[in-house]
């Protein structure tokens, strides 16, 4: 079963005032273990970001004025997303800005049957606790020490391991690989895990049965 870990940034906090998204970050998952595969982008909102969002995730005017619109990414987005899962955390945000630019473009929304909600998942897991990502992150012992602003692909990186964490499943190492413009989609390669498997060599396989020989002797005899 393949998921996608979707984060986005924005100009500001509400689409009824016109806010637009800036960035772009899904990373992709394969049975809950992280694959290389991930989507990311930039983006031009066509409008000025607020003072408040600047200082949350850091993203000028200036930087994203070359950066593409949102109708020139949107079909290889859709076409990354597909109809998996896709895992976000305080889903009704990011839904309500993707599906007001799919909407602009006439395009269908984003179904919430498709989301896995990890602040859902989370309030029931730890009720009355705190439940924001740095907040899961800690009770986790994740280090998310380079979050020093909320960009989509570093939140994305860290609510993954979040995910594996609340549903209780185990965290491999995620590689990547290839660019493109400011649209990066990484291919599939050879997952890499946390713990890597020694082999003993012929002398301590040899040491241990003789070990194992005299441990016998010395009990039974």
């Amino acid at each position: 079963m393949k998921e996608i870990v979707l984060d986005t940034e924005t100009t500001g906090l509400s689409v009824e005032n016109g806010h637009r998204i800036v960035e772009i970050g899904c990373i992709e998952l394969d049975n809950q273990i992280l694959t290389s595969n991930r989507f990311h982008c930039y983006l031009n909102p066509q409008r000025k970001v607020s003072e408040e969002a600047f200082k949350v995730h850091g993203y000028s005017d200036d930087f994203l004025s070359d950066k593409k619109k949102f109708f020139e990414i949107a079909d290889d987005f859709l076409k990354f997303i597909g109809d998996k899962k896709l895992i976000i955390h305080n889903a009704q945000f990011d839904l309500s800005h993707l599906n007001n630019e799919l909407k602009l473009l006439g395009k269908k929304p984003i179904s919430k049957d498709q989301v896995i909600d990890t602040l859902d998942l989370a309030r029931e897991k730890f009720p009355g606790s705190q439940i924001s990502l740095d907040a899961l992150c800690k009770r986790f012992r994740i280090d998310n020490s380079k979050r020093k602003l909320h960009t989509a692909l570093i939140d994305c990186e860290l609510l993954s391991k979040v995910y594996v964490n609340l549903i209780d499943q185990k965290e491999p190492k995620l590689n990547f690989s290839e660019k493109n413009d400011n649209i990066e989609i990484y291919k599939s390669s050879k997952i890499s895990f946390c713990k890597d498997i020694i082999k003993p060599s012929a002398k301590e396989l040899k040491e241990h049965q003789n070990f194992l020989k005299k441990s016998l002797k010395k009990n039974y005899f």
